[in-house]
């Protein structure tokens, strides 16, 4: 990885002095950044094809290596259950989350902040993946013909009302943003950042995608949630509970809406968040949740110690350049659109249109951002199950512990708030 400036020359370099002959062949892998913004991006794009054809040119993105996504293509298109569901008739909402617990010391990241550093290019790109229509075939240009019109079809991001920026600052002994001598008093990079957008096409139009990205957060976890509306005709919904009737969950019987969940880091797994009935006397129904990787995680563990198949994404990543196949990367016109996104948003937190919202290191981010998921539909919900909370920390910090859940325990939180994998054993504690 190197500065954006230095990709031209570096290039250059390798043209004149480093390309294959005989018949050989020469790929150039670059890392991001990509550009400033979508004109530096163009003119790199253009600087570069002075000297390299588009199929040599590999512009990796590590989220697009991860097994989870590839999983994602094949689970989406190649399974019935999902296919006929994947539209705006049957989803409510769509949340990509990005949380890393450390703060942000370096001076790339106050020339770039949170959004040019992780959601121009890794969130948008799960996006993408997640929102396109089927693609032709499995031809790469294929694949990324149908990503780049999906991100030509996001909206200009309404910065008023469907944006959040933050800050973190000091916090029990953790130094703010502010306080690293390398970055200025008045530095407007945002270490938060969350954005709702709107897909307009058929399938996608209305449905709220939420994407949550940030440094000093109260967790490490990367993640995709789908969530399904609620069902109609619910006779479910006459059955004495307690709470707010208004309130989705409540009026769904505390079971909550249906959930389709990909967690990337730390750990990877799926799994569905289905309603059942509440074991014995009537038919009162229960969220519950259905762990769909345990058997794929472990045979990717038994590849890769048999060395079948690498496991990290770069490993991948570099191994499909060797191979010339270019599906996991960046084209340059893909990248060109995810910038036009995300260009209106950098220039209004810069210009002070959008406020940097003050959070203390360690925690959720900025209230401003739970406020705005709430008000785009999300409904966060507990999974209680063999008495231990098995959810997200995101659905622990926004439930709402009521007498019928008084009586489980409130020892140590694991399973899915610690991040542990399948929520079916005790967690492994790090070192």
């Amino acid at each position: 990885a190197i500065p954006s400036e230095l990709s031209p020359p570096v290039a250059n370099a390798v043209h004149r002095g480093g390309r294959a002959v005989a018949g050989g062949w020469t790929r150039l892998v670059l890392e991001k950044p990509f550009g400033h913004d979508a004109v530096s991006a163009a003119a790199l794009n253009r600087h570069l094809a002075r000297t390299w054809s588009e199929p040599s040119l590999y512009r990796i993105d590590r989220y697009l290596g991860k097994e989870v996504i590839d999983n994602l293509l094949v689970m989406r298109f190649a399974n019935r259950l999902l296919t006929p569901i994947w539209n705006r008739d049957n989803i409510a909402n769509v949340q990509i989350i990005h949380k890393e617990p450390f703060g942000a010391i370096s001076d790339y990241f106050d020339a770039h902040g949170i959004i040019r550093d992780v959601l121009q290019n890794h969130l948008l790109q799960i996006l993408a993946v997640l929102a396109m229509d089927r693609p032709v075939s499995l031809d790469p240009e294929d694949i990324r013909d149908a990503k780049l019109k999906v991100l030509r079809q996001v909206d200009r991001v309404d910065v008023e009302n469907k944006v959040v920026a933050g800050q973190y600052v000091a916090h029990e002994g953790k130094l703010g943003y502010k306080d690293n001598p390398n970055v200025a008093a008045d530095s407007r990079a945002p270490t938060f950042a969350m954005l709702v957008l709107n897909i307009r096409n058929e399938r996608w139009d209305g449905v709220p995608f939420i994407l949550k990205a940030g440094k000093a957060l109260n967790e490490k976890r990367s993640e995709i949630r789908i969530q399904l509306r609620q069902t109609p005709g619910d006779i479910f919904g006459d059955l004495e509970k307690p709470g707010d009737p208004t309130d989705p969950a409540v009026a769904n019987g505390y079971a909550g809406p249906n959930e389709f969940v990909l967690r990337l880091q730390p750990h990877e797994e799926m799994y569905m968040k289905l309603t059942i009935k509440e074991p014995g006397l009537g038919v009162q129904p229960v969220p519950s949740e259905m762990e769909l990787s345990g058997r794929w995680r472990a045979e990717q563990l038994r590849k890769e110690a048999a060395g079948e198949a690498p496991r990290r994404a770069y490993e991948r990543l570099l191994l499909d350049a060797v191979h010339g196949h270019q599906a996991h990367f960046v084209r340059g016109d893909e990248l060109e659109a995810a910038w036009q996104i995300v260009d209106p948003v950098n220039d209004a937190i810069e210009s002070g249109r959008v406020p940097l919202h003050e959070y203390p290191f360690g925690t959720r981010g900025p209230s401003e951002a739970d406020a705005l998921r709430k008000a785009s539909g999300h409904v966060a919900f507990v999974v209680p199950r063999d008495g231990v909370h098995l959810s997200s920390a995101d659905d622990l910090a926004s439930y709402d512990f009521s007498p019928k859940y008084g009586s489980i325990p409130a020892g140590d939180v694991w399973g899915r708030a610690a991040d542990t994998g399948p929520g079916l054993m005790p967690p492994t504690r790090p070192a």
